[in-house]
């Protein structure tokens, strides 16, 4: 879980076997504590209908260019969080 800035402030243990992302989501409580402490949850697709406070990139062809517009938004904020992974990879190498 990272932050808007793209700061990493949460990691997830690990779980046994195969579970998909909504799934350990639900069983680490990363669904509805943000929400329940007043935080927007912004996820990617895997989780649409997770909760009404976890928002998701709009899908479908033909958006119209609000909704692109928002999709990018969006992304950025995860491409943020991401980098943050890679560098701290890095820097442990």
């Amino acid at each position: 879980m990272a932050s808007p800035d793209g700061t990493i402030v949460w990691v997830s243990g690990p779980l046994p076997g195969s579970v998909h992302d909504l799934k350990a989501a639900r069983i680490w409580g990363l669904v509805r504590a943000p929400a329940a402490a007043g935080f927007l949850v912004l996820a990617d697709k895997g989780y649409v209908s997770a909760d009404p406070h976890v928002k998701t990139p709009c899908k479908g062809k033909d958006k119209p260019e609000p909704l692109k517009d928002a999709n990018r938004s969006h992304a950025n904020s995860a491409d943020r969080a991401n980098e943050r992974t890679r560098s701290r990879r890095a820097g442990r190498s």
